[in-house]
């Protein structure tokens, strides 16, 4: 008969515990390495600065559907405005991410915290602009695509690429991308352009130099260190302030012209009105303050970036609504 084979060594219990507590610890690492790598990847895409854009694009949906679209189509042009713009910030991160490592307001972004690699970035945003112009095309048209597209390039090389690190006029001219909603949100709908969408293009450019110069004046120090030459870096608060008013009655009174231009009610109007002249007070209040000698902190200039967001949001609103009860 043939003896038995030897049986195994038994594991002490403990090193049985700690095995296990090895493996557990190494599955927790993993959901938790997985979990940060999606946080840093819907960092890239700047989310809080997508709301704005869709903040633009749905209202106008509205007004060129002379009322409600359908769902699927704002879902469709929703999820696509998204990615077309999730890819041209992920590009941006990849372009400023020197910039981005210098500034205090930035440092925390994906690539200078090494979340993610450059190249994953410039693949993410690859990607995600490729998905984004087949998406609109086939679900929505490709007349919003190809404007999506544009809207992208443009962002990505023009702005980041060649007017950022030249000019104080970067973002004048830079900002156009992000007017290219208004157009995306009525040729979804008609799948054409017309003036009306046009106008509401101009409102956003005009808006768009002292919604970021305010951020610039209060994170200057943060530009200066970058070598960004944004105006608040090269130019006197004072000189900064008076832009910013200027640029400020040119909105509104490019706000006021879609009144005519679409034939608005007295809902857009009326609003258009008094979200307009909030805002006016405001920008005359911040250069009155920098004509006195205030300086700084001081001046309180997020007080109208925060307060340009909620106009732009309520004018667009109005627009919505207006076609509704019009």
């Amino acid at each position: 008969m043939t003896a038995p084979p030897p049986a195994a060594p038994a594991v002490p219990a403990r090193d049985a515990a700690a095995s296990g507590e090895a493996l557990s610890s190494g599955a927790v690492r993993a959901r938790i390495s997985l979990a940060d790598s999606l946080r840093a990847y819907v960092a890239l895409t700047k989310p809080r600065i997508i709301e704005l854009l869709i903040v633009t694009t749905i209202p106008v949906m509205f007004l060129a559907q002379r009322g409600v679209p359908s769902l699927w189509l704002v879902v469709a042009v929703t999820v696509g405005g998204y990615l077309s713009a999730g890819s041209a910030n992920a590009l941006n991160c990849w372009v400023d991410r020197d910039i981005d490592a210098k500034m205090r307001r930035t440092r925390r972004r994906p690539l200078p915290k090494h979340s993610v690699t450059a190249r994953q970035t410039v693949v993410f945003g690859l990607a995600l602009g490729v998905l984004s112009t087949l998406w609109l095309g086939f679900a929505v048209n490709w007349l919003s695509s190809l404007l999506a597209l544009a809207a992208n390039v443009f962002y990505v090389v023009v702005y980041s690429m060649i007017l950022k690190r030249r000019t104080s006029q970067n973002i004048v001219w830079g900002g156009i991308a992000g007017c290219f909603p208004t157009l995306i949100g009525w040729t979804s709908v008609t799948d054409r352009v017309a003036w009306p969408p046009l106008v509401l293009f101009a409102v956003v450019f005009l808006w768009t130099p002292p919604h970021t110069w305010a951020l610039a004046m209060r994170y200057r120090d943060d530009y200066a260190a970058a070598q960004v030459p944004m105006l608040p870096v090269v130019a006197t608060e004072r000189h900064v302030t008076w832009q910013m008013t200027l640029y400020t009655w040119a909105t509104v009174l490019c706000s006021l012209a879609l009144w005519p231009v679409a034939h608005t009610g007295p809902v857009y109007a009326a609003g258009a009105a008094l979200l307009g002249a909030v805002f006016l007070v405001e920008a005359h209040r911040l250069h009155w303050s920098a004509r006195r000698g205030v300086t700084g902190v001081a001046l309180k200039p997020m007080r109208l970036f925060h307060l340009s967001n909620t106009y732009l949001a309520l004018l667009f609103v109005c627009a919505a609504i207006d076609p509704l009860v019009h």
